[in-house]
């Protein structure tokens, strides 16, 4: 890819797309520098991020998984729309959907999930409450790389909050949103500002080998600038 050309993002979404429109303000902010929102792709037609993307004049595109014969005739369908809006980087947003070996073939390198939790913990569903139940005192989200095991990617960036006795399942994941909005606005700006790199599901920044995933406020700042590689 060309760095006179703008990365070519796609995200994928099921329902609200809170973190579609973060990546949209960060664009827009110019926070995420040299990117632009190529198609954003829904397996759920009434999903309301549909409609923040047609505001914006961003390109949809809907495939339904009930109106496919199977489940390869839909994920054919989902690499037909990557390939027409010629994707960079391919962003899980809310996307319920777990992808097949075969379609992950040769897209596993450009193809990142946020997930509500701090991975490795709590794969999976319901992540706050197990967090709850777990009675941890820290929680949080985290980007990874799509691999064909369920949220089992090699992760890039989390960022961490506290929980508090008082909280609640509800109450925790409303709490945390905020932060993977910040959070994917900063990774999105991390991928633009330096080459990050999955290989054999080991990731690289700039050369350099990533050890553990960057923490938000940590080793990643918000703007997209990290410990790593400079």
């Amino acid at each position: 890819m060309s760095k006179a050309s703008p990365a070519r993002l796609v995200v994928l979404i099921s329902g609200r797309g809170s973190n579609l429109e973060a990546i949209h303000t960060g664009i827009s902010d110019q926070i995420i520098p040299s990117a632009v929102l190529a198609g954003v792709i829904s397996d759920q037609p009434r999903a309301p991020g549909l409609e923040k993307a047609r505001a914006w004049n961003i390109p949809t595109r809907v495939i339904e998984r009930q109106q496919m014969d199977s489940k390869q005739a839909f994920e054919s369908a989902l690499l037909h729309a990557v390939e027409e809006f010629s994707a960079d980087w391919i962003i899980l947003a809310g996307f319920m959907r777990v992808l097949s070996p075969a379609f992950l073939s040769g897209l596993s390198s450009h193809t990142l999930n946020i997930h509500p939790s701090l991975l490795p913990k709590y794969r999976g569903l319901d992540t706050h409450q197990r967090a709850l139940d777990a009675e941890d005192t820290l929680h949080g989200a985290s980007i990874h790389f799509v691999t064909p095991e369920l949220d089992g990617g090699p992760v890039l960036s989390q960022v961490q909050v506290s929980v508090r006795a008082e909280d609640t399942a509800e109450s925790l994941a409303r709490r945390l949103l905020p932060y993977e909005h910040k959070l994917m606005i900063a990774t999105m700006a991390l991928l633009m500002r330096h080459a990050v790199q999955c290989v054999d599901e080991s990731i690289y920044i700039d050369g350099n080998l990533l050890e553990k995933p960057l923490t938000l406020g940590v080793d990643l700042s918000h703007h997209g600038e990290c410990s790593l590689g400079g």
